[in-house]
This record gives structure tokens, C-alpha cells and sequence, in this order.
């Protein structure tokens, strides 16, 4: 039977640093889909931040010409637009009896009130709905690859992925956050050259001519800082996996007194990362500068041009005043048009690598109709003709064919590399295969939905993982069906009642980082529990004892006896007793089977399996003893 077979895929674009050279509008435009929910906070934050950036050009008007103009020196141009605000003023003044200078400092004080109260309702509105928009992102990004297969993971590195989760997700944060508050530096902008030319088109076009200054030098500064950025989180990284690297091996570093060469070497990316980061900061330093320098000619050019004016009585002092106060208002969008560029490019890279994860369709092809499993399984287990190859050309099963009787233990064994866990990986559909059939109970498995068909098949690992939380939720893994009861008694049966109850707080002691705070042969035990209080009617055991402390043996032995009964066993190389007491033993070699039969008919007939027992057991304790300290060299 031919099954879905996967296309050929280029897995080298998640190693590849993408730099975001250019604007991706339909990029740009999928990201919005995500703040379509909330709309209408970004309706308020638009009308917010119009509203706070035009209190923003009243404030200077009120002290120019208000304050100075019209009441300290009363010659005000009525040519220039005031908004109202000396009008206002009078009213004010007229209807309080306060002094009109008094009610031109409150007016000033309501007006910063108000910009500051709407420019933060702006911000907070933005900040809101970008969050809630990106958490939505993430979740999407989260479940996308959570259902990615096995066969992905082979080829793509973790860290990769984990990358575009977060940091690349909070990267966009940064570039909708910024083009919202973008709108606020212009609005000030065009208001205040509006009023500037009303007062003085010819000084307002030499100041105009700043702007072509300002706008090559801020290309040219964020050009060469792209680059350094760029150089900088390079560095960093190879820093933080250098370390990361180092503390992770640090057993091995310290028997192997590393520690001076992992010193040397940690110094010399630390002295990269400092170069790139001090050329950084002397770029932005110098640009710094360069931006006050323009500002303060503009203010000499201002007060030059102003002083001449104001004496001929053609420019008010207010009106000279308000120029110099405008000049941030003008100069300042361009400034942050040029961060929020650099802010830009990076999203766009981010952008990119997010969509790129969510657009990876391989997946595990699943029936379009897939047929219903009884409620309870008799657990006979079917290989016909099973071929299958992780690459083209690289073949690791090769027509397998024999069959598990409902209720046997069988135990798979043979050289590194021969198959067996490839075996069961097929077996819980981690991987799809091109031809060959797998059948449970005379159900062909490509007709069943790999969720119903994984419930159905218990798998225990040598390098089973322990989760952060309880031993409860560890047992439990979410399954609201394994009630508290169920957990303790599948640990009382597999003989982890004991050491759980010892533990501070029982079940509901936190285990540390991949289980830490137990022994190997405890966190052995918590992975049966786990496996019996699912039920599940096949139970695979893949180098499940390995590693296993003399101390915990025969509870091992006794926990494997509660396990196997009344199940469907496939155990991969245990320890010589387990192996003995299955019912038959299959031997693989290069993905063919070799040999099946019991232990002792496989030993008589001299064949593979009695060469692997006598190189690996030449020197056995005798057969009454039940700790067996050798085991069959199955490692894949």
C-alpha cells in the first residue's frame, strides 16, 4: 500500500540569517491580521494620539504668543494663527476677574494636563492591543509547531525555533508599537510648519533646508549602525552559546580542567562582542551630537534672522520665540523615522522567519475519514512489508514483516543502527512511511487518527522527560481522565508510592529542571507510573531500564512484571533477565530481521542473537541472580 509521501524540503532557510533588506507591504498587511480583533483600540489610540500631539503644539503657543505677545507686551500679530487661545484668554480673564497672565499659566497647566493624560491613554490603547494582537501570534506560532512531526525536528535545530517564538515576536512588538507613535511626531510636524509659514515663509524655508542635512546624515548613521547591530546580536549569541555551552558541560570541563581554555576562549567573544558594541556607541554618540549641533544653528539662525525682524517690527519677540521652540517639532520625526527604519528592517527579518515557521505545512498525513478504535484493544500488533528511510537512498527498515500476538511480550534486539527504535517511532505514527502496512487489531494504522492511535500505545524511553510542575501533573501529563486516586495507585503499583510519600510534599512536590531533585531510578519509576495510569493496551519499552542504579533493581524488575501484564509488550534491549522472561525475541541487523524465535531456540541456533549474547554476556553472573548488570548494545 502506498501511503502520503511528503515533498522534497529545503530545511537550510531556518539556518539562514535573514536580514530584512527590504519593505515587505504584504508582509506588513498579513501582520495586521492579527490586530483585527482589536480594532477599535487602535481607533482610540489614533484619535488619542491626533489630540495629544495637537495640545502638544498649544503649549508653546500659549507662552510665545499668549503670555509674551499679547499680555507682556501687548502687540500681538494678528496675522498669526493662535488657535483661539488669546481670544480665549480674554474670555477667561473677563469672566474670572483673575489676572490675565494667571489665567494664561492655568491654561498652560490644563493643556500639559491633558497632552500628558492622552498622550498616555494613546500609548497604553496601542501597547494593548499590539500585546493582545502578538499573544494571539504567538499562540497561533505555538500551536503551529507543536503539531509539526518528528521528521522536522530531525532537520531543524530547537534554538532556531525558539527564536522566532520570542524574539522575533517581540521584535514586531517594537515595530507596531513604534509606527503607532510614529503618527504623533508628524502631526506636531505639519502643524508646526503650517504656523511657521504664517508667520515667516522665508525663515521657514532656510530652516526647511536642515531637513535634506538631516535626512542623508540620519541614512548614512543608521546604515553604518544597521550593520554594527547587526554585528552586536551575532556576537552576543555566539556569547550566550558559548556559555550556555560551558555551564551545561561543566562536570566535564572541570574533570578535563578546561576551565583556563574555556576562559581564553570566552574572553576572546566577549573582547568581539565589546569592539562591536563600543563602535556602536561612538556611531550613536557622533550622531548624537551631530543632531544637537543642527539644532542649536537652526536656534542662532532663528535668533540671528528673528533679532533684525522683530527691531523692524516685522516679526513679534513671541513669534521669534515660538520659532526656536518649534525647531525640535520639526527636526525630531526625522530623528525617529530613521530609528523606527532600523526597527523596520529587523522586524522585517523577523517577519519573515515567523511566517515562514507557520507556512511549514509537513505534517503527519492523517485520514480524511479515519475509522473509530473499540473501546478496548485486543493489542495484536502487524508489520507487513515495511520499508522505510529518514533520507532518499539512506534505507533504515527494509521489508519487515511478523506479527505481535494480542497479550506477548516481545523483545527486540540487534546492533546499533539495525532499526529498533525506528520500529516504534512508526509505530506511534511520529513518521509517516512510504510503503509497507502497520495493523492493530486488523486496523490498518494509516486509517486511524494518530492522536486516537497514540492513546492506545504507551512508550517509555531511556530519555523520558520530566516536565516543570508537580509529580502529580507529571503522572497525570494534563489528562483530566487520571484522576488523583488513579495517579497514586498506578505509582503504588509500580512500586513509586513509597519514595513519592517521602518527598515534602508528596504529589505535589515541584520537581526542578528535567526532574533533578530525584535519582535516576526514581524518575525510572515516575515514567512507568505515568505509562499504567494512561491504560494504554500496547506498551513499548525503548532502552527503558538503561542507566538503571543496582539500588533500584528489583523494584524495576517488579514495576516491569505490574507493567507488561495483561499488555502487549515490545521491549528493546533490557537487561538479560527481561529479555529471557519474553515470549519470543526478534533480532534486526541493517534493517532486515534476522532472526525471531525464543531466547533459548535463538541460542541454540548460533545465528546473530547467540553472537550478540556471547560477546556482551561471555562473563554473565548465573541465571538465579536477578541483578544482571550487562545489557545488549541496542543503543540507535
Amino acid at each position: 500500500m502506498k501511503t502520503h509521501k511528503m515533498p522534497e524540503r529545503d530545511y537550510t532557510m531556518f539556518e539562514a540569517d535573514l536580514s530584512g533588506s527590504a519593505l515587505n507591504v504584504k508582509l506588513l498587511r498579513r501582520l495586521l491580521n492579527w490586530l483585527k480583533p482589536y480594532k477599535s483600540e487602535l481607533v482610540l489610540s489614533s484619535v488619542l494620539v491626533l489630540v495629544a500631539s495637537t495640545l502638544q503644539v498649544l503649549l508653546p503657543i500659549i507662552i510665545s504668543l499668549v503670555a509674551i505677545d499679547h499680555i507682556i507686551r501687548g502687540e500681538s500679530d494678528a496675522d498669526t494663527p493662535d488657535f483661539g487661545l488669546i481670544e480665549l484668554n480674554t474670555y477667561l480673564a473677563q469672566h474670572s476677574g483673575l489676572p490675565p497672565l494667571m489665567i494664561a499659566c492655568l491654561l498652560y497647566a490644563v493643556i500639559q494636563i491633558a497632552w500628558a493624560f492622552t498622550g498616555h491613554a494613546h500609548r497604553i490603547s496601542l501597547s494593548r492591543a499590539v500585546i493582545n494582537g502578538l499573544r494571539d501570534l504567538r499562540l497561533d506560532l505555538f500551536t503551529h509547531l507543536e503539531t509539526r512531526p518528528s521528521s522536522f525536528y530531525d532537520r531543524v535545530a530547537v534554538g532556531r525555533v525558539m527564536t522566532r517564538v520570542t524574539n522575533d515576536v517581540e521584535a514586531l512588538y517594537e515595530l507596531l508599537r513604534g509606527l503607532g507613535s510614529l503618527i504623533g511626531e508628524f502631526v506636531p510636524f505639519f502643524v508646526a510648519l503650517t504656523v511657521m509659514l504664517a508667520i515667516d515663509a522665508q525663515l521657514t524655508l532656510l530652516l526647511l533646508l536642515g531637513l535634506p542635512i538631516l535626512t542623508a546624515a540620519t541614512y548614512y548613521f543608521r546604515r553604518i549602525t544597521r550593520h554594527l547591530f547587526r554585528q552586536v546580536r551575532q556576537t552576543l549569541s555566539a556569547l550566550n552559546q558559548n556559555l550556555q555551552e560551558n555551564l551545561a558541560g561543566l562536570q566535564v570541563v572541570q574533570l578535563s580542567d578546561r576551565q583556563d581554555f574555556n576562559l581564553n576562549r570566552y574572553t576572546q567573544l566577549n573582547t568581539k562582542n565589546r569592539n562591536f558594541e563600543l563602535r556602536s556607541a561612538r556611531v550613536e554618540t557622533l550622531y548624537g551630537a551631530f543632531n544637537d549641533s543642527l539644532a542649536h544653528m537652526a536656534i542662532g539662525c532663528i535668533i540671528w534672522y528673528g533679532a533684525s525682524h522683530v527691531s523692524t517690527l516685522s516679526m513679534t519677540l513671541g513669534e521669534v520665540i515660538l520659532f526656536t521652540q518649534f525647531i525640535g517639532m520639526l527636526f525630531h520625526p526625522i530623528v525617529v523615522l530613521g530609528e523606527q527604519t532600523n526597527i523596520l528592517f529587523r522586524a522585517m527579518a523577523s517577519g519573515e522567519r515567523i511566517f515562514q515557521a507557520i507556512d511549514w505545512d509537513e505534517k503527519i498525513h492523517e485520514p480524511g475519514q479515519a475509522l473509530a478504535l473499540p473501546k478496548r484493544l485486543r493489542g495484536e500488533v502487524k508489520f507487513e512489508h515495511l520499508n522505510f528511510a529518514y533520507d532518499v537512498g539512506a534505507p533504515v527498515l527494509q521489508d519487515v514483516t511478523f506479527t505481535i500476538h494480542a497479550g506477548e511480550k516481545l523483545a527486540i534486539v540487534g546492533p546499533t543502527g539495525s532499526g529498533k527504535s525506528t520500529l516504534i517511532r512508526l509505530l506511534s505514527r511520529f513518521y509517516d512511511f512510504s510503503n509497507g502496512q502497520i495493523f492493530l487489531d486488523g486496523i490498518d494504522l494509516n486509517h486511524l487518527h494518530s492522536h486516537d492511535l497514540r492513546r492506545r500505545v504507551g512508550v517509555v524511553m531511556q530519555d523520558f522527560h520530566i516536565f516543570s510542575g508537580s509529580i502529580y501533573d507529571n503522572i497525570a501529563l494534563g489528562n483530566p481522565a487520571i484522576t488523583r486516586q488513579r495517579a497514586i495507585d498506578a505509582a503504588s503499583t509500580v512500586n513509586a508510592h513509597h519514595f513519592i510519600s517521602a518527598l515534602p510534599e508528596g504529589y505535589d512536590t515541584e520537581l526542578t529542571e528535567r526532574g533533578q531533585n530525584l535519582s535516576q531510578g526514581q524518575r525510572q519509576l515516575l515514567a512507568f507510573a505515568r505509562v499504567l495510569a494512561a491504560d494504554p493496551e500496547i506498551l513499548v519499552l525503548d532502552e527503558a531500564t538503561a542507566n538503571i542504579d543496582t539500588e533500584t533493581e528489583l523494584l524495576i524488575q517488579d514495576a516491569l512484571t505490574q507493567l507488561t501484564k495483561d499488555r502487549t509488550s515490545i521491549l528493546i534491549a533490557h537487561r538479560l533477565q527481561t529479555i529471557q522472561e519474553a515470549d519470543r525475541v526478534l533480532v534486526l541487523s541493517q534493517g532486515r530481521i534476522e532472526e525471531i524465535g525464543t531466547h533459548d531456540d535463538l541460542l541454540g541456533a548460533g545465528g546473530l542473537y547467540s553472537t550478540l549474547h556471547s560477546l556482551q554476556f561471555q562473563d554473565k553472573l548465573p541465571e538465579s541472580t536477578t541483578n544482571q548488570e550487562h545489557q545488549l548494545d541496542a543503543q540507535e
